[in-house]
């Protein structure tokens, strides 16, 4: 991993920027809201992509996560970060990610404001090993059977909740 400090800008809840600051202060301060962009990854099959996260990771190392998720840059357009992103983590490059929703996610040590995308995807995914362990495409009757039991992280359960609570709204 890169000792070099990350800076990340914090944002209100409706994510205007209101400073710049090291990470290493914003993941031990919930009340310091930061941007995310998270990419839900499906197959043709309607299965989610999951990465499991490496055991260097300091925020849940070994739990199962969301397809594609990862800060938002000082300056950088949130649909240049879901592209860097996809391209880093998983040498995605020819997808075309569509927004799905935004919200506010919080745990004891963080407050992020998510960006949510998702896109269809069948080809080879080569998975950048120094931050992922596995990927693999699970169905959501799998997801469902993993919640409370410590296999996922609690930003994906968030995230899944969130999702499925869209997609009934966009089926009324």
């Amino acid at each position: 991993m890169d000792n070099q400090e990350e800076f990340l800008e914090v944002v209100n809840d409706g994510g205007e920027v209101i400073g710049i600051f090291p990470r290493s202060e914003i993941h031990v301060n919930p009340s310091l809201i930061h941007r995310v962009v998270h990419v839900l990854v499906f197959n043709g099959k309607g299965e989610l992509l999951l990465q499991k996260r490496s055991m260097n990771k300091d925020v849940t190392p070994g739990k199962w996560d969301t397809s594609v998720g990862g800060h938002v840059n000082p300056g950088e357009a949130i649909p240049d970060a879901v592209g860097r992103e996809m391209n880093e983590e998983l040498g995605i490059t020819m997808c075309q990610p569509r927004f799905l929703y935004s919200y506010i996610h919080s745990n004891p040590y963080e407050t992020e404001l998510v960006y949510t995308y998702s896109c269809l995807y069948d080809s080879e995914i080569v998975f950048n090993k120094e931050e992922i362990d596995e990927v693999r495409f699970w169905n959501l009757k799998e997801i469902d059977n993993s919640i409370g039991k410590k296999i996922l992280s609690d930003n994906f359960e968030e995230e899944i909740s969130t999702y499925k609570k869209f997609l009934k709204r966009n089926k009324e």
